[in-house]
């Protein structure tokens, strides 16, 4: 997965592995895409590994659906000291059926609106306080052969957090709630239309890079543009910030990156406050794993992944972990982004799962499809809207 995640995974893995002589854990890595169709095939042809790493939600629960991971409801009633250690928020899309069904890991990641501030300065311009203003930026950065915005669109969970941001401030977080109950018709509401014309609107107005359809994240050439001064802001998750830190020379560190939570949309009924995102990461345990296997898995849960050093090592790669009491830990040049984060999270009214994590992977899959043709302008907004429609509660 790379940095700045994958080092501190490797940790975690090291510190139990040193502290437990009889028992050993080994890990396996994968680009973010190439994992997700992986960890399915190797799950149905019963080749998968014994703790299985995942976004919660709508992945989990066809596991669940599929027998394939433990029900830990009655561990962390019996290890309620472990359970105490994480933030409550976390275990939403660990939950299904009221039952959990894996460990909230990690960090807690909203997405946040990037910008590069001495490219704001160089144009004379301030960051936008609304849809209105985003819309107006835009022929001043194209002015100033600037792109308006990053997007590594060929990847399509990027174009995503677009459309999970304009519709929350649209109509709230209401309309998707819906959808995620399998309401029937539930995309045909109007703020649907009108927030995909929005999205068509600045694709038209040239709001992207050139061939942004064709940039990927797991390169992080969208993020390179910003550093580099080539584009002017990216809506991207808070991992955007170690990336940005180990990768861009002294970008962060001089002051260079600024950071908002997205702007309200004029009219709109959404709470401004809202975010979406990664409420955490999650470990599952294979229920085809061996009983010996469990164990080993349990008490890498119980022990490394709620100690002081995991704590540790999330904050110092510029994430907010999913424990309690990381606070103390905000200091240095990072504490002022990890402030405003933790502020974020914890005072979103509503803090959603991001859409392709929250349903199922045949409904995930549609929608990042058809959101891609979105950006393409292959697709009108009736047209997606009828094909999103057609795949609610499958």
């Amino acid at each position: 997965s790379g940095p700045p995640g994958e080092p501190v995974r490797k940790a975690s893995v090291k510190r139990f592995n040193d502290a437990s002589p009889d028992a050993k854990i080994s890990e396996l890595y994968f680009q973010n895409d190439a994992y997700k169709q992986k960890i399915k095939t190797s799950l149905g042809a019963n080749q998968g590994p014994t703790m299985i790493w995942g976004w919660g939600g709508g992945g989990l629960k066809e596991y669940v659906n599929s027998n394939l991971v433990e029900d830990l409801t009655d561990w962390f009633g019996q290890n309620a000291a472990v359970k105490d250690k994480i933030l409550p928020s976390s275990f939403g899309a660990a939950t299904v059926n009221g039952k959990i069904y894996a460990m909230p890991i990690e960090t807690v990641q909203p997405i946040v609106l990037f910008y590069n501030k001495k490219v704001f300065e160089r144009v004379g311009v301030q960051p936008p306080t609304s849809w209105g203003e985003i819309m107006a930026l835009v022929p001043k950065f194209n002015a100033a052969k600037v792109a308006p915005f990053s997007l590594a669109g060929q990847s399509r969970w990027t174009n995503m957090m677009w459309l999970e941001f304009l519709l929350d401030r649209t109509a709230g977080s209401e309309v998707f709630d819906r959808v995620f109950a399998g309401e029937k018709g539930a995309w045909s509401d109007p703020a649907v239309l009108d927030m995909l014309t929005k999205i068509q609107d600045l694709v038209k107005a040239n709001g992207f890079q050139k061939g942004f359809s064709s940039t990927t994240a797991d390169s992080n050439a969208d993020q390179a543009l910003l550093y580099t001064g080539r584009a002017a802001m990216m809506l991207h998750g808070s991992w955007s910030y170690g990336i940005q830190t180990a990768q861009g020379g002294n970008f962060v560190k001089d002051g260079g990156l600024g950071w908002m939570n997205f702007p309200a949309v004029e009219g709109g009924k959404g709470d401004p406050s809202n975010t979406v995102g990664n409420p955490g990461q999650y470990l599952s345990i294979s229920s085809k794993a061996s009983a010996e296997a469990k164990e080993t898995a349990k008490k890498f849960f119980s022990t490394t992944l709620v100690d002081d050093a995991e704590k540790e090592g999330w904050v110092k790669s510029g994430g907010v972990p999913v424990l309690k009491g990381s606070e103390s830990l905000f200091t240095g040049g990072d504490a002022q982004f990890l402030k405003d984060m933790a502020a974020i999270a914890n005072g979103a009214k509503t803090f959603a799962q991001s859409w392709d994590q929250a349903l199922s992977p045949t409904a995930a899959e549609t929608l990042l499809d058809n959101i891609a043709k979105l950006f393409q302008l292959q697709v009108s907004p009736q047209q997606w809207v009828d094909a999103m429609n057609g795949v609610i509660g499958k």
